[in-house]
């Protein structure tokens, strides 16, 4: 805990970590997550898909050296696969081995209520610590020395899923019918909640949560990031590519290219023993960067006239 301390004693510190886990981020990303570190807040993330959302939690799990516990949303999530739920196939085990024992359970008891009291009190056994089977927010909360808790993409997860969120993310814990509530160990979990946008979030979790918006970065900054992954990118030709992939995110296009993207590209261009962006190695690589054949198709008429622009920059 006290290199932790260290680590986030000052945003420029926090920054510093962060590039040295090859995560270039800019003050307001770090300003967020130490915020978040030390008013014990979780961090709801915005922004386009492949900025660096989920990356964000996984380097800063990889920084304070703490487990990553990865909640993935999706339509229909429930607290059973989210929080907890018995173990059915083990209760159902133990039912069928303790029938034999069911004559010494009721030995002795006298009429059908003082029965129902000691089939109660078996019954209760079978929801008990013994019979629970944690989920990822629970996990989160029995980690006594803190984890990173990421729950991805809660734009994909329904409205009443966020409800049951609203308790962990202001009181970190966790309410059980048959057992009661669970709190978190000794130091609570580092909550990142990342969302596309493709819904809009609800203001009691947005309350609940610190903001951060990422966009696209500037061309510096993504030269930076490109750098910090690719390094072996000879520095020329990573000034062209960023530069392509500007210019394409100003295309009308279905879906822009990200920084997922521009890294992906990077290295395949590597991989090729590329030196400079030629027309036709461009067309012959757009499956890296564009994801649907129409944008490819749209791009590859404006190719030459692109190259020939980032060429003479």
């Amino acid at each position: 805990m006290a290199n932790i301390e260290r680590i986030a004693e000052s945003v420029d510190s926090l920054k510093q970590h962060f590039e040295e886990h090859r995560y270039i981020c800019s003050d307001q990303i770090a300003t967020a997550v130490y915020l978040a570190f030390h008013l014990r807040k979780p961090i709801l993330i915005e922004g386009p898909p492949g900025v660096g959302k989920t990356e964000l939690a996984k380097t800063t799990s990889e920084m304070f050296a703490l487990p990553l516990i990865r909640l993935q949303c999706y339509e229909g999530l429930d607290e059973a696969k989210a929080i907890y739920e018995w173990k059915y196939g083990k209760q159902l085990l133990y039912t069928q081995v303790l029938k034999e024992a069911l004559d010494e359970v009721l030995a002795g008891a006298k009429g059908f209520a003082q029965s129902v009291q000691r089939l109660h009190e078996f019954g209760d056994i079978f929801f008990s610590e013994e019979f629970l089977e944690p989920r990822p927010l629970l996990k989160a909360l029995r980690e006594d020395d803190g984890c990173v808790l990421l729950i991805d993409e809660i734009d994909k997860a329904d409205h009443e899923f966020e409800s049951l969120l609203l308790e962990i993310l202001s009181d970190f814990q966790i309410s059980i019918p048959e057992i009661g509530t669970v709190k978190a160990s000794k130091e609570p979990p580092m909550v990142f909640l990342t969302s596309n946008n493709t819904r809009e979030i609800s203001d009691a979790l947005k309350r609940r949560c610190l903001h951060l918006y990422i966009p696209f970065p500037d061309v510096d900054l993504e030269q930076r990031i490109i750098h910090a992954r690719v390094p072996e990118v000879s520095e020329e030709l990573r000034r062209q590519l960023v530069q392509f992939i500007h210019e394409l995110r100003d295309l009308d296009l279905k879906k822009v290219p990200a920084i997922s993207e521009t890294i992906d590209w990077a290295r395949t261009l590597l991989l090729l023993h590329t030196e400079t962006l030629e027309p036709q190695l461009v067309k012959d690589t757009l499956n890296v960067i564009l994801k649907f054949q129409e944008d490819i198709e749209n791009v590859e008429s404006e190719l030459n006239s692109i190259t020939a622009k980032i060429r003479k920059a």
